[in-house]
Protein backbone atom coordinates (compact mmCIF):
# COMPACT_ATOMS: atom_id res chain seq x y z
CA UNK A 1 0.00 0.00 0.00
CA UNK A 2 1.40 3.35 -1.03
CA UNK A 3 1.59 6.00 1.62
CA UNK A 4 0.62 9.45 0.43
CA UNK A 5 3.20 12.01 1.46
CA UNK A 6 2.70 15.73 1.65
CA UNK A 7 5.44 18.09 0.45
CA UNK A 8 7.20 19.95 3.21
CA UNK A 9 6.05 23.52 3.63
CA UNK A 10 8.77 26.14 3.68
CA UNK A 11 8.02 28.64 6.39
CA UNK A 12 8.57 32.20 5.17
CA UNK A 13 8.97 34.75 7.92
CA UNK A 14 6.87 37.88 7.40
CA UNK A 15 8.60 41.20 6.99
CA UNK A 16 8.37 43.25 10.17
CA UNK A 17 8.30 47.01 10.34
CA UNK A 18 10.68 47.10 13.31
CA UNK A 19 12.44 45.09 16.00
CA UNK A 20 14.45 42.89 13.66
CA UNK A 21 18.18 42.33 13.26
CA UNK A 22 20.83 43.95 11.09
CA UNK A 23 23.55 42.08 9.21
CA UNK A 24 26.59 43.36 7.39
CA UNK A 25 27.02 42.03 3.85
CA UNK A 26 30.43 41.27 2.38
CA UNK A 27 29.98 41.83 -1.34
CA UNK A 28 33.51 40.83 -2.39
CA UNK A 29 36.88 42.43 -3.15
CA UNK A 30 38.74 44.07 -6.01
CA UNK A 31 42.33 45.08 -6.67
CA UNK A 32 43.47 48.71 -6.72
CA UNK A 33 46.07 50.19 -9.10
CA UNK A 34 48.52 50.79 -6.23
CA UNK A 35 48.63 47.09 -5.28
CA UNK A 36 46.23 47.33 -2.33
CA UNK A 37 42.80 45.71 -2.25
CA UNK A 38 39.33 47.03 -1.45
CA UNK A 39 36.84 44.96 0.53
CA UNK A 40 33.31 45.99 -0.40
CA UNK A 41 30.56 45.93 2.23
CA UNK A 42 26.84 46.60 2.29
CA UNK A 43 24.20 45.54 4.79
CA UNK A 44 20.73 44.06 5.27
CA UNK A 45 18.38 45.76 7.72
CA UNK A 46 15.57 43.24 8.11
CA UNK A 47 13.11 45.93 9.13
CA UNK A 48 10.69 47.31 6.57
CA UNK A 49 10.51 50.82 8.05
CA UNK A 50 12.80 51.09 11.09
CA UNK A 51 15.96 53.08 10.49
CA UNK A 52 18.70 52.21 12.95
CA UNK A 53 21.41 54.42 14.46
CA UNK A 54 24.33 52.48 15.92
CA UNK A 55 27.40 54.51 16.97
CA UNK A 56 30.91 53.22 16.38
CA UNK A 57 31.91 51.05 19.34
CA UNK A 58 30.91 47.74 20.87
CA UNK A 59 27.75 47.46 18.78
CA UNK A 60 29.29 48.60 15.50
CA UNK A 61 32.91 47.63 15.06
CA UNK A 62 35.37 46.31 12.50
CA UNK A 63 38.30 44.20 13.62
CA UNK A 64 41.24 44.16 13.48
CA UNK A 65 42.25 47.76 12.94
CA UNK A 66 38.95 49.23 14.13
CA UNK A 67 36.53 49.77 15.53
CA UNK A 68 36.11 52.56 12.95
CA UNK A 69 36.96 51.71 9.35
CA UNK A 70 34.50 53.99 7.61
CA UNK A 71 31.33 51.94 8.08
CA UNK A 72 27.92 53.61 8.43
CA UNK A 73 26.30 54.40 11.76
CA UNK A 74 22.87 55.01 10.23
CA UNK A 75 21.14 52.07 8.57
CA UNK A 76 18.30 52.36 6.09
CA UNK A 77 15.63 49.63 5.87
CA UNK A 78 16.17 46.45 3.82
CA UNK A 79 19.09 45.59 1.54
CA UNK A 80 21.68 48.26 0.81
CA UNK A 81 24.31 47.15 -1.71
CA UNK A 82 28.03 47.98 -1.62
CA UNK A 83 27.93 51.11 0.54
CA UNK A 84 31.62 51.45 1.43
CA UNK A 85 35.04 49.90 1.04
CA UNK A 86 37.84 48.98 3.45
CA UNK A 87 41.33 49.16 1.96
CA UNK A 88 43.76 46.40 2.95
CA UNK A 89 47.49 46.15 2.10
CA UNK A 90 49.10 44.16 -0.68
CA UNK A 91 50.33 41.52 1.80
CA UNK A 92 46.90 41.01 3.40
CA UNK A 93 46.95 37.35 2.35
CA UNK A 94 44.47 35.11 4.18
CA UNK A 95 43.63 37.60 6.92
CA UNK A 96 40.11 38.81 7.58
CA UNK A 97 38.30 42.00 8.48
CA UNK A 98 35.17 41.23 10.50
CA UNK A 99 32.22 43.61 10.87
CA UNK A 100 30.16 43.04 14.01
CA UNK A 101 26.76 44.70 14.51
CA UNK A 102 24.28 44.53 17.38
CA UNK A 103 20.75 45.74 16.68
CA UNK A 104 17.57 45.12 18.65
CA UNK A 105 19.51 42.79 20.96
CA UNK A 106 20.82 40.57 18.15
CA UNK A 107 24.53 40.39 17.29
CA UNK A 108 25.81 39.35 13.87
CA UNK A 109 29.32 39.21 12.41
CA UNK A 110 30.43 39.04 8.79
CA UNK A 111 34.06 38.50 7.66
CA UNK A 112 35.67 40.03 4.59
CA UNK A 113 38.61 38.32 2.92
CA UNK A 114 40.53 37.91 -0.33
CA UNK A 115 39.35 34.42 -1.24
CA UNK A 116 39.30 33.93 -5.01
CA UNK A 117 35.57 33.18 -5.14
CA UNK A 118 34.83 36.67 -3.82
CA UNK A 119 36.77 38.61 -6.47
CA UNK A 120 34.66 41.29 -8.17
CA UNK A 121 34.79 43.23 -11.41
CA UNK A 122 32.90 46.38 -10.32
CA UNK A 123 34.22 48.60 -13.14
CA UNK A 124 33.03 46.52 -16.13
CA UNK A 125 30.54 43.68 -16.36
CA UNK A 126 30.49 40.80 -18.83
CA UNK A 127 28.61 42.90 -21.39
CA UNK A 128 31.12 45.78 -21.25
CA UNK A 129 28.86 48.02 -19.18
CA UNK A 130 30.63 50.39 -16.76
CA UNK A 131 29.45 52.42 -13.73
CA UNK A 132 28.27 56.02 -13.98
CA UNK A 133 30.67 58.89 -13.33
CA UNK A 134 29.73 61.43 -10.67
CA UNK A 135 31.25 64.74 -9.66
CA UNK A 136 30.41 67.36 -7.06
CA UNK A 137 31.46 70.14 -9.45
CA UNK A 138 30.84 70.70 -13.14
CA UNK A 139 34.62 70.69 -13.51
CA UNK A 140 35.05 67.36 -11.71
CA UNK A 141 36.89 65.38 -10.69
CA UNK A 142 34.60 62.68 -12.04
CA UNK A 143 34.89 59.28 -10.38
CA UNK A 144 33.23 55.94 -10.99
CA UNK A 145 32.93 52.72 -8.99
CA UNK A 146 32.09 51.65 -5.44
CA UNK A 147 35.15 53.26 -3.80
CA UNK A 148 33.60 56.51 -4.94
CA UNK A 149 34.46 60.12 -4.28
CA UNK A 150 33.90 62.61 -1.48
CA UNK A 151 33.63 66.31 -0.73
CA UNK A 152 33.15 68.52 2.34
CA UNK A 153 30.54 71.22 2.91
CA UNK A 154 29.23 73.44 5.70
CA UNK A 155 25.62 74.03 6.68
CA UNK A 156 23.46 75.57 9.39
CA UNK A 157 20.96 73.58 11.42
CA UNK A 158 17.41 74.05 10.17
CA UNK A 159 18.47 75.72 6.92
CA UNK A 160 17.97 73.76 3.66
CA UNK A 161 21.17 73.09 1.71
CA UNK A 162 21.44 72.19 -1.97
CA UNK A 163 23.38 69.12 -3.07
CA UNK A 164 24.18 69.46 -6.79
CA UNK A 165 25.68 66.49 -8.61
CA UNK A 166 26.93 66.08 -12.17
CA UNK A 167 26.54 62.67 -13.80
CA UNK A 168 27.77 60.89 -16.94
CA UNK A 169 27.29 57.30 -18.13
CA UNK A 170 28.10 55.08 -21.09
CA UNK A 171 24.45 53.91 -21.35
CA UNK A 172 25.89 50.58 -22.50
CA UNK A 173 23.76 47.58 -23.43
CA UNK A 174 24.47 44.28 -25.15
CA UNK A 175 24.92 44.69 -28.90
CA UNK A 176 21.54 44.45 -30.61
CA UNK A 177 19.60 44.82 -27.36
CA UNK A 178 17.37 47.70 -26.32
CA UNK A 179 17.90 49.42 -22.98
CA UNK A 180 14.87 49.14 -20.69
CA UNK A 181 12.70 52.22 -20.42
CA UNK A 182 14.33 53.35 -17.22
CA UNK A 183 16.35 56.50 -16.50
CA UNK A 184 19.96 56.32 -17.64
CA UNK A 185 21.08 57.01 -14.06
CA UNK A 186 19.12 56.92 -10.80
CA UNK A 187 20.47 58.78 -7.75
CA UNK A 188 19.60 57.96 -4.15
CA UNK A 189 20.66 60.11 -1.19
CA UNK A 190 20.65 58.89 2.43
CA UNK A 191 22.15 59.61 5.81
CA UNK A 192 25.35 57.65 6.46
CA UNK A 193 26.49 59.14 9.79
CA UNK A 194 25.39 61.84 12.21
CA UNK A 195 23.60 62.27 15.53
CA UNK A 196 20.70 64.46 14.40
CA UNK A 197 17.86 63.94 11.97
CA UNK A 198 18.54 64.43 8.28
CA UNK A 199 15.63 65.28 5.99
CA UNK A 200 15.88 65.15 2.20
CA UNK A 201 13.22 67.04 0.30
CA UNK A 202 13.94 64.86 -2.73
CA UNK A 203 16.15 61.86 -1.89
CA UNK A 204 15.74 60.53 -5.46
CA UNK A 205 16.38 63.67 -7.54
CA UNK A 206 15.74 63.43 -11.26
CA UNK A 207 18.87 63.64 -13.42
CA UNK A 208 18.18 66.20 -16.13
CA UNK A 209 20.17 65.74 -19.32
CA UNK A 210 22.77 68.48 -19.82
CA UNK A 211 25.78 69.04 -22.04
CA UNK A 212 26.94 72.17 -20.22
CA UNK A 213 29.96 70.56 -18.59
CA UNK A 214 33.10 68.73 -19.62
CA UNK A 215 32.01 65.13 -19.10
CA UNK A 216 34.43 62.19 -19.14
CA UNK A 217 35.10 60.70 -22.59
CA UNK A 218 33.18 57.71 -23.96
CA UNK A 219 29.98 58.66 -22.14
CA UNK A 220 26.68 58.76 -23.99
CA UNK A 221 24.59 60.46 -21.30
CA UNK A 222 25.43 63.60 -19.32
CA UNK A 223 23.20 65.23 -16.75
CA UNK A 224 22.79 67.18 -13.53
CA UNK A 225 20.61 66.70 -10.46
CA UNK A 226 20.13 68.60 -7.22
CA UNK A 227 18.78 67.38 -3.92
CA UNK A 228 17.94 69.49 -0.86
CA UNK A 229 18.81 68.46 2.71
CA UNK A 230 18.08 69.89 6.16
CA UNK A 231 19.83 68.99 9.44
CA UNK A 232 17.98 69.07 12.74
CA UNK A 233 20.94 69.96 14.94
CA UNK A 234 24.62 70.92 14.86
CA UNK A 235 27.28 68.25 14.47
CA UNK A 236 29.35 66.32 11.98
CA UNK A 237 27.46 64.34 9.37
CA UNK A 238 28.21 62.14 6.37
CA UNK A 239 25.70 61.84 3.55
CA UNK A 240 25.78 59.01 1.03
CA UNK A 241 24.74 59.10 -2.60
CA UNK A 242 24.65 56.13 -4.94
CA UNK A 243 24.36 56.41 -8.72
CA UNK A 244 22.87 53.29 -10.32
CA UNK A 245 22.73 52.85 -14.06
CA UNK A 246 19.89 51.02 -15.84
CA UNK A 247 20.96 47.66 -14.33
CA UNK A 248 19.49 48.80 -11.01
CA UNK A 249 20.42 48.31 -7.38
CA UNK A 250 23.31 45.91 -6.96
CA UNK A 251 23.63 45.63 -10.73
CA UNK A 252 20.99 42.87 -10.68
CA UNK A 253 23.15 41.14 -8.08
CA UNK A 254 26.26 41.09 -10.30
CA UNK A 255 28.11 43.80 -8.30
CA UNK A 256 28.41 46.21 -11.23
CA UNK A 257 27.62 48.96 -12.14
CA UNK A 258 27.16 51.74 -9.57
CA UNK A 259 29.14 54.59 -8.04
CA UNK A 260 29.21 55.85 -4.46
CA UNK A 261 29.78 59.35 -3.17
CA UNK A 262 30.05 60.85 0.28
CA UNK A 263 29.51 64.40 1.50
CA UNK A 264 30.98 65.32 4.87
CA UNK A 265 28.97 68.17 6.35
CA UNK A 266 29.93 70.31 9.33
CA UNK A 267 26.65 71.69 10.67
CA UNK A 268 26.69 74.74 12.91
CA UNK A 269 23.94 76.14 15.10
CA UNK A 270 21.34 78.27 13.42
CA UNK A 271 22.15 81.96 13.46
CA UNK A 272 20.26 83.91 16.11
CA UNK A 273 17.84 86.49 14.77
Amino acid sequence: MWAQTQPQQVRVEPVHDSGQSLTGAFEGWFANPDGTFSLLFGYFNRNATEELDIPIGTNNKMEPGGPDQGQPTHFMPRRQWGMFTVTVPQDFGKKRVTWTLTANGITTSIPGNLETLWELAPFKDATGNTPPFIGFSNKGPFVQGPAGTSTALQASAGAPMDLPLWVADDASVIAGATRPRTPAVVLTWSKFRGTGNVTFANPLPVVVESSEFAAPPKTAFQGKASATVTFSEPGDYILHVVANDWTGEGGRGFQCCWTNGQVRVSVTAAAKK
